[in-house]
């Protein structure tokens, strides 16, 4: 098991509240994002970057200012919400690695990409607490992962070198002709599987999505044993996303990396209406994380 150094533990205690849980905003997705503002493909087309910087902004002042952190891209929002003194000084942050999109091998395996000129000495400059990779995995298929594990063997070994905090992710997926009740019957495997993968490359602080059952929630907290994992929410609307939140955290998650169950019902084009919703929609659910997280931690006398 491969421990934090005293630099990437600094970081993320900075990445945590003061409970000591991780509480992280997730906003560097963009095609996702695209998609959610969007009425129509041509709508999704001629969105840009610029635009979902502002959107990002308005997250950034309107979430990541209640919590303890938020994740960012280098393409749309950073550096600008630190230059443009948006981001509160005692709010950590992430910066994403991976580029938005995947390619596709013929056999229907997923090639994770990274956005090009991004390392961890790059997210040192661009003022960020720490870095944030994802990939897909398969880890049942022999032969589907050698590309997004030499990823993750780079990624982890450049921030080791860097003595920087990278939180690893990892995301499963439905192959071509695999149901949607099939896959779903295969996710708690598959989580752990991916989970031990990430354990063996070095990976250090875990970012997952909801294994699926309360036993294997509990398989990857044995599986991880010092080694801290936060549960994303991976787009499922809020309600769900509390009862997998309760569950994670009772089987010995470590906090919580979430996006769009947050703030998916609240983005729009315009920007007040944007902020408007923020307001009134996604900060209330963001306390209800809160509130399920400190009654967590306090069962548990954390």
């Amino acid at each position: 098991m491969t421990r934090m150094t005293t630099a990437e533990f600094r970081g993320y205690q900075q990445i945590c509240g003061r409970d000591g849980a991780m509480m992280v905003i997730a906003a560097d997705q963009r095609g996702g994002m695209r998609k959610i503002m969007a009425a129509t493909p041509e709508d999704e087309a001629a969105i840009s970057e610029a635009t979902l910087g502002e959107t990002k902004a308005d997250l950034t002042r309107y979430l990541a200012s209640q919590a303890s952190c938020i994740l960012l891209d280098p393409v749309c929002a950073v550096p600008q919400v630190v230059e443009d003194g948006v981001l509160a000084r005692d709010t950590a942050l992430l910066i994403g690695l991976d580029a938005s999109g995947f390619d596709t091998t013929p056999e229907g395996y997923r090639l994770s990409r990274l956005v090009p000129g991004i390392d961890a000495r790059r997210v040192r400059a661009l003022g960020g607490t720490g870095g944030k990779i994802m990939v897909y995995l398969r880890p049942d298929r022999p032969g589907a992962d050698r590309h997004n594990i030499d990823i993750l063997e780079r990624c982890i070994d450049d921030f080791a070198a860097e003595d920087l905090l990278l939180v690893v992710e990892f995301l499963t997926y439905a192959l071509p002709g695999e149901g949607k009740a099939e896959h779903a019957a295969a996710v708690p495997d598959l989580i752990v599987a991916g989970t031990r993968i990430c354990l063996d490359l070095g990976a250090k602080v875990l970012k997952l999505p909801y294994p699926g059952t309360p036993e294997a929630c509990a398989a990857v907290t044995e599986l991880c044993g010092a080694v801290p994992w936060a549960v994303l929410s991976a787009g499922v609307d809020h309600e769900t996303f509390i009862g997998q939140v309760e569950t994670a955290m009772r089987n010995g998650a470590s906090g919580v990396i979430a996006g769009r169950s947050l703030w998916k019902d609240c983005i729009s084009l315009d920007r007040g209406v944007t902020r408007d919703r923020l307001e009134r929609i996604a900060v209330p659910r963001l306390r209800q994380i809160q509130d399920v997280i400190a009654r967590s931690r306090a069962g548990r006398g954390a």
